[in-house]
């Protein structure tokens, strides 16, 4: 996935906002005051660490060797996805949209392929 396509789909999600409050790197996306994702984009590949039911976590760690515990933050709801392209594209859509409809609505759905 090219980096200004996932930024544009972090930034379309209704009221998420782009933050930077760790200096330049990483980038904070939030929705409602709270963070969704967390992108680095200065590394290679980059990584983005998203939140997750800890069910699903657990389940999409033992699935893909390019996801694990949410770096620097709570292992059980967050897992980081290194985006060496070993994942679908619609996959990762798919752990964003979860990970923004956990925080924005409080609710608790499982990721879906588009």
């Amino acid at each position: 996935m090219q980096q200004a396509d996932l930024v544009a789909y972090l930034l379309a999600r209704p009221g998420a906002a782009e933050t930077h409050p760790f200096g330049a790197q990483p980038d904070v996306f939030k929705v409602s005051g709270k963070i969704f994702a967390i992108l680095s984009r200065d590394v290679d590949p980059m990584r983005i660490s998203l939140k997750c039911d800890p069910d699903l976590a657990e389940a999409l760690r033992r699935a893909h060797p390019a996801v694990g515990p949410g770096y620097h933050l709570n292992k059980r709801h967050w897992n980081t996805l290194v985006l060496d392209n070993s994942i679908a594209d619609d996959e990762v859509l798919g752990m964003i949209d979860h990970s923004y409809d956990l925080v924005a609505l409080g609710r608790h759905p499982r990721p879906t392929s588009r």
